[in-house]
């Protein structure tokens, strides 16, 4: 890194955006002289609940093991030679044993490094005491369950930071938030406290850049033609300074592309009030943030302000609600999508009478679709997609007996010889899983106790503290699927925050025409959606500053929700972003419950930006390129 004064720029790499990234990301950032730090994120809900399975069965499991096997094993010389620094959350619901296995492949491979790792995160502990107390669901207001898998605080920085202090070459953590493995090098290396909320607010930004991976230097991009090298696509390198700002980039000579649309599509991704982005070091504000190219591959970010956080974590549990499966079937020929759907109705049918004779009850959920016919596009759907001569039906099904699924799971094959003509694609036989679901609630931050220890010795329980003047949780908050932060779109905290926020509670009828050509708003505009729990969020750019009065008339609340009514069934909110000349629509009850315990093909929400994206648009063709 280099070093004068407030010139000194920290360079961190993002080698990973889930369990299960490619392999070439840690070796590339390397390879590539240009990070001081390589950054890991693997966790999920659903991670956390695989990962105590593992555990069950095995008390050295409970970690990401590829981190170790793959990603470690094809770096760590390298990384010990260059001096590079390592931070990630692979502990997952066994953090020591995450070390031991680290430290085992470095005793093997002849290397000595410094290993910290941060727990505390698991509050499964506190459950009797909770459920006494009367803990809720901080949506749907339920009583905890009977039985949860796990429970897990979203922790900050502070523990990174103080692993890094005590000279720790490698911090492996559980449940953190995915951007606090970025903010807990920037603290340790600016001597960043509680109290300096902007840079706070500024090095979450760049840890919320990096942490999904690819989709930083075009993943995911709406323009995604325009993105080259897909094979060769570099991983995101961010350089930071001491007042928050930084530059976004990647490794030279790599695919990939690096522009202000790019990394705005990123920095909305599964936010919700773009004020209000609640995380356990700092409210964030990205209302004002700016981003200009600054050469290939280089832009620079700045304008991210903080307030003082709330005085909660908020944890993600999760429970085994019934048994789950899903199957699928191709369906080829004239009238497919017709045969198709037949074909769905008739396995429910059919299902539900053995059900009724062997006393089993009914589903608790089913769904069914037609992939190849846009079922996800509801009423929007081309005349030309249900006239395909190839589809493929899914049915997704709950139910609160294993042995109903294993019965439904048989009877999906049959189909091939008793129905629809060009039956085909079974496979083997459909797979029957617990249905694990989330339950999201808030504990007090004074109840959770971090503690740090390096090579095995603990350094003692890490005193959090946050900035004087923090605040009490304002109302709900809900953690991304892939464990990013909490948001808060309560009308109190769009009110002490003055975002400009618009909410339809209601599907209304679309708006009167406005003068001009009707075109599909990707012409207008670059969207990205992701989800937070049930609730997906699509972030909204407009292409150039002179379409954004149009897209501000014509894209209400009110119109999105009556467009997206087949899939939304709650309100949509509606917030500004005058830094990237963009919109955050917040869509609530959006998902089919979400992640876990959406039946859906779709249940991250992925296509939702691509879906709203379609919807006609007018605009003056004197603007239009």
């Amino acid at each position: 890194m280099t070093s004068a004064g407030n010139d000194k720029v920290v360079r961190i790499g993002g080698a990973s955006g889930f369990w299960g990234d490619s392999s070439v990301g840690a070796p590339q950032l390397v390879a590539s002289g240009a990070i001081d730090y390589l950054v890991f994120d693997y966790l999920a809900e659903l991670t956390m609940s695989i990962l105590a399975g593992a555990r069950l069965k095995n008390p050295e499991a409970g970690y990401a093991t590829d981190f170790v096997t793959t990603a470690m094993r094809s770096v760590l010389r390298d990384v010990a030679a260059a001096g590079i620094r390592v931070v990630s959350n692979a502990g997952g619901v066994n953090p020591q044993a995450c070390a031991r296995a680290l430290a085992a492949l470095a005793a093997e491979q002849g290397v000595a490094v410094k290993i910290a790792v941060v727990e505390g995160d698991d509050v499964s502990g506190l459950l009797p005491a909770l459920r006494e107390e009367g803990v809720t669901e901080m949506f749907s207001g339920a009583t905890l369950p009977p039985k949860v898998l796990t429970a897990n605080a979203y922790l900050g920085a502070q523990p990174v930071k103080a692993a890094l202090d005590a000279g720790a070459q490698i911090v492996i953590t559980g449940r953190c938030v995915d951007s606090a493995v970025t903010l807990g090098v920037l603290m340790h290396e600016f001597g960043w406290t509680p109290d300096d909320l902007d840079p706070l607010a500024g090095g979450c930004l760049a840890g919320h850049i990096i942490e999904c991976g690819c989709q930083a230097t075009g993943g995911l991009h709406t323009d995604w033609e325009s993105v080259p090298d897909w094979a060769n696509i570099g991983y995101p390198i961010v350089e930071c300074r001491a007042d928050g700002s930084f530059v976004a980039t990647k490794p030279a000579g790599t695919g990939g592309l690096v522009t202000p649309a790019v990394v705005g599509e990123q920095m909305l991704y599964e936010i919700g009030d773009p004020a209000a982005y609640l995380l356990p070091d700092v409210i964030c504000d990205f209302t004002a943030v700016t981003m200009a190219q600054a050469g290939e591959a280089r832009v620079e970010v700045r304008g991210a302000r903080g307030r003082a956080p709330s005085a909660s974590y908020k944890v993600s549990a999760t429970y085994v609600d019934g048994f789950k499966s899903s199957a699928q079937l191709t369906i080829v020929g004239f009238d497919a999508v017709a045969k198709a759907r037949r074909t769905g109705e008739s396995i429910l049918q059919r299902t539900r009478g053995l059900f009724e004779r062997l006393s089993l009850g009914d589903y608790t959920a089913a769904y069914l679709e037609v992939l190849g016919a846009e079922s996800c596009y509801g009423p929007h759907a081309q005349p030309g997609a249900l006239v395909t001569r190839e589809a493929v039906l899914r049915l997704t099904v709950t139910h609160r007996r294993k042995e109903a699924l294993e019965l439904f799971a048989r009877e999906i094959a049959p189909a091939g010889t008793s129905w629809a003509p060009g039956t085909t694609g079974a496979g083997g036989r459909a797979s029957v899983s617990p249905s694990i679901k989330q339950f999201a609630f808030l504990l007090d931050k004074a109840r959770v106790a971090a503690n740090v220890s390096i090579d095995g010795e603990s350094i003692g329980v890490i005193e959090q503290r946050w900035a004087a003047g923090a605040v009490g949780a304002a109302g709900s908050g809900t953690g991304a699927g892939t464990g990013a932060g909490t948001l808060d779109a309560s009308a109190a905290t769009t009110a002490a925050t003055g975002a400009a926020a618009t909410t339809a509670t209601t599907a209304a009828t679309a708006d009167a025409a406005a003068p001009g050509i009707e075109v599909p708003l990707i012409r207008l505009a670059y969207g990205r959606s992701g989800d937070k729990g049930d609730t997906s969020n699509i972030g909204i750019i407009a292409r150039r500053a002179e379409y954004l009065p149009a897209l501000r008339e014509q894209l209400t609340p009110a119109r999105v929700a009556a467009f997206l009514a087949h899939l939304v069934e709650g309100p949509v909110t509606r917030y500004e972003v005058p830094g990237v000349v963009g919109f955050n629509f917040v869509c609530e009850r959006a998902l089919g419950g979400g992640g876990m315990a959406s039946l859906r093909n779709d249940p991250l929400g992925k296509g939702m930006a691509q879906i709203l994206l379609s919807m006609p648009v007018r605009v003056d063709p004197a603007l239009l390129d």
